[in-house]
Order: structure tokens, then sequence, then C-alpha cells
């Protein structure tokens, strides 16, 4: 059996629903599910963030479930952590089309709802982003310039589409100038807190183009619970940070 995960779902005509699943192994795959009802519903299990088992049929576009179960409990998400979640699903639904797959995916997606459970909400954003514009081949070298040029840990540089990170000489607080210790340590995944702005805005730059002018839903609900941003994890009793 497959894999997966359900990104999104929605009612399809009387008595279906249309799946958008990330599957090991497959990538995003469209699917349509019967309901079924009492016991036999499926509603209970269809739901984001419970690690599924399942088989598919069909090989068009929109393929059919013909086949689901529960692998294991579902990711505990609640507060910050659930928005975040939220966040990653519908990024993933919106840039990466039917079919498309990037190996390392399904598992850095997994790995993103366990670590967001314990409440690493800011790294696990931004390390999942650059996971993602790197399987879409929209990553830019983090380590070198525009010319090819050495990233300067003291340098600032701004970032140009298609071209790449150039020499940004002008005072390193303005929002466009991105700090070369941060490029850096996005490189080598060691992001520390002084870095989290600045690498926010840059994987949204990297991400406009992908996600044209349509605002995220998940940035909306967020904001009117009345946070910024998902925010950086608090140490709790038990040690975490």
């Amino acid at each position: 059996m497959l894999r997966g995960y359900v990104l999104h779902a929605r009612p399809y005509r009387e008595s279906s629903m249309l799946l958008n699943l990330l599957v090991d192994g497959l990538g995003r795959v469209d699917a349509v599910a019967r309901v079924g009802s009492g016991k036999r519903s499926i509603k209970s299990i269809v739901q984001p963030f419970q690690p599924l088992l399942f088989q598919l049929s069909g090989r068009s576009d929109l393929r059919t479930l013909t086949q689901i179960e529960s692998a294991s409990p579902a990711v505990p998400l609640s507060g910050d952590a659930l928005y975040a979640a939220m966040y990653l699903n519908e990024l993933l639904v919106r840039v990466l089309g039917n079919h498309q797959s990037g190996e390392a995916l399904f598992f850095s997606y997994h790995q993103s709802l366990l670590a967001l459970a314990k409440g690493f909400e800011q790294t696990t954003l931004r390390y999942f982003e650059l996971r993602l514009l790197s399987e879409l081949g929209c990553m830019p070298s983090l380590v070198k310039d525009a010319d090819g040029a050495d990233i300067q840990a003291d340098g600032c540089y701004r970032f140009i589409p298609e071209q790449g990170f150039i020499p940004f000489i002008s005072d390193a607080k303005r929002q466009e100038a991105l700090p070369g210790s941060t490029l850096l340590a996005l490189a080598e995944n060691r992001l520390q807190q002084e870095d989290w702005q600045a690498a926010k805005v840059l994987t949204r730059q990297l991400l406009r183009p992908l996600l044209g002018d349509k605002p995220l839903l998940s940035r909306q609900l967020f904001a009117r619970r009345g946070g910024n941003s998902p925010r950086a994890p608090q140490p709790s009793s038990r040690g975490e940070k």
C-alpha cells in the first residue's frame, strides 16, 4: 500500500470527496474517494496530518482511492503549530502540480509535522520552504553570489530573480537587505534566532513567482488570530527549545 497524507479535501458530487494527496514516491496526487456511510464512512480518517495507507487505481490525472486506513495516530498539532502546518499544506497544493514530485518532499513534510508538534516552528517552516524550492529547481545558490564569488558572512546582499544574490551596500536593517551570515546559515542548516526575519524575507521572495498574487488563506487566518507569522518556540518545562 502507498503511504501519504491528505493535503486538502472537499465534497465531490453526491457521495464522494476530491482529495489532494501527498504520496510517498508519487508526489501530489489528486484522487476521488467514496465517502460511504455509518461504520464504512472514511470521513474520520480523511483528515489533514493523519498518516495514511491507501491504494489508488486508474492512470488519469484524477485517480480513484480504492482502500484507505490509518497508518498511525494523527500528528498532534495545536495553536501556532497547527496554523503553521496548515500553511505547509496550502503551500504544497498551490505550488506542486498534480503528479509533480521531489523524491525528498514526503519525508521532509513528515519530519516537518513532527517538528511542529514539538514547537519548532520558525526554523521548520524555513527549511521546508527551501527543500520545496530546491526540489522544484527554483533554489539559487546560498554560498555564491550572481558573479560566482563566495558569499561573505559579513556582507549584505539583495536577491535578483533569475540572477541570484548581488552585493548590497546600504543599511543592513532595510527590509530587502539579506545578511551574508543568514544565507550561509541557511546553506549549512544552522539557522539561529537572529536569522529568522531575514530568512523569512528571502523565502517569500523566492516563493512569490510560484504563488502569484492570490494571498494564502493560512496566512490570513493566522493574522486574524492575532499573529504576524508563525512564531518562535518558547522553552518548556521539559527543556524543549
